[in-house]
């Protein structure tokens, strides 16, 4: 199978933020949080088209999420993931003293996938056991 390596950036976004107001459990956080911003050079070399699923793995997790078009280009290399529980499951949690997690510049792969993604309480389930 097609598989890419990339630098993992994540970040806040409008419709993160939109999202949010609709509530952590609506459709609307689900669709604007569960996807992975791609360079659309990359997502030919990995065959990829829009709204199709991925798989993102780096030391810490993996994740399924949408790949949506960055709208940002040239970025080759580098894959984007707004901020949400998504995002936490492939970023370090230690914090390092800080209080924050390591949120850009992540080694990841991405890889096309038939998995689908996980609900936030799949995804809650599954990190937490309950």
């Amino acid at each position: 199978m097609n598989k890419l390596e990339v630098f993992l950036l994540t970040g806040r976004t409008i419709g993160q933020g939109q999202g949010k107001e609709h509530g952590k459990l609506s459709k609307k956080y689900f669709e604007n949080v569960a996807v992975c911003q791609m360079d659309p050079e990359d997502m030919k070399r990995l065959k990829v088209k829009e709204n199709s699923n991925v798989k993102i793995t780096t030391k810490f997790g993996s994740i399924v999420v949408k790949v949506a078009k960055s709208m940002r280009k040239p970025h080759s290399g580098v894959v984007f993931i707004p901020y949400g529980p998504w995002a936490n499951m492939v970023v370090n949690p230690e914090t390092h003293g800080t209080g924050m997690p390591l949120l850009k510049g992540v080694k990841a792969w991405i890889e096309p996938t038939d998995e689908k993604v996980s609900s936030l309480p799949e995804l809650l389930k599954k990190s937490f056991g309950k």
